[in-house]
């Protein structure tokens, strides 16, 4: 029965979101049930994409992301898909209404990441951090609103800066993967080999202003969604913290974490700021 296969899927995206990131499940969790299985659904598509350009370095990633990304294509066009991931993302971007450009723009910087390893003007960046991260805060801002448009619109904004930043975050925090194991380097301007304090303190004020500008849509957002995406922003703004205190020459020879200690303390105090309407 379709029904059971349904169930399947969605069961596959939570898992996959489970596997792949404890910080992003534990903030999902936070969400209401009725958006909940819709963000899972959405984290599954992302992961996959960007495990095959991140990861399956013995395989032949542009045969691999050329069928997946056929795949796609049919199951939103189908409306259904043998991919168990991917039957649980056509059915929340049909669901939720989510623009085709964003799913083209996604796809089209993860594949950026196949070739390319050097981005060396600041639109190149730009465009980038659209694609892989911009677009996936508007898909999760699609499930938010629930068909609501004027509030879609209102929050594009702010939705496309949180994910920026949360981005930007990851490229600060994996500079030393990016650049040793994939050769990327993904900030302009910046030598890698020699970063210095100052660039570090450049990079990190670029996604101060992201957060001060995601943190107003956060106040805006719906019930239903606003403690768990304040639950994530709350995450990287600690994880931008450590990276800012950190010395640039260890940022480049290290990946700084957030203890499991730390994320319940910033669980516990969040829902205390949440429940007294601090935000």
């Amino acid at each position: 029965m379709k029904i059971v296969f349904d169930s399947v899927s969605y069961q596959c995206s939570k898992m996959v979101t489970k596997s792949y990131s404890t910080s992003f499940s534990l903030a999902t969790k936070m969400l209401s049930k009725t958006i909940r299985q819709d963000i899972y659904n959405i984290y599954g598509f992302v992961r996959f994409a960007d495990e095959i350009v991140d990861t399956f370095h013995d395989y032949n990633k542009e045969e691999l992301f050329n069928r997946f990304e056929t795949d796609l294509e049919a199951a939103l066009k189908d409306r259904i898909s043998l991919n168990p991931i991917l039957n649980s993302f056509q059915h929340t971007y049909h669901k939720s209404n989510i623009d085709k450009h964003m799913v083209d723009a996604f796809m089209k910087s993860m594949r950026l990441d196949i070739t390319k390893s050097k981005y060396e003007t600041e639109q190149e960046y730009k465009d980038y951090i659209y694609g892989s991260a911009d677009v996936v805060g508007l898909m999760c801002l699609k499930v938010f609103v629930q068909g609501n448009q004027n509030t879609f619109e209102d929050l594009k904004e702010t939705a496309m800066s949180l994910g920026s930043a949360f981005q930007k975050v990851n490229f600060l925090r994996d500079l030393k993967a990016d650049h040793e194991l994939l050769d990327r380097t993904y900030f302009p301007n910046t030598d890698l080999t020699n970063l210095t304090e100052k660039d570090k303190l450049n990079i990190i004020n670029d996604i101060e202003i992201d957060f001060n500008n995601g943190l107003k849509g956060i106040k805006k957002l719906p019930i239903e969604a606003k403690f768990g995406v304040f639950m994530a922003y709350r995450y990287y703004n600690q994880l931008l913290k450590k990276l800012k205190k950190t010395p640039a020459l260890e940022i480049k020879n290290t990946r700084i974490r957030v203890p499991n200690y730390k994320k319940a303390e910033l669980l516990t105090r969040s829902y205390v700021k949440y429940q007294l309407n601090l935000l």
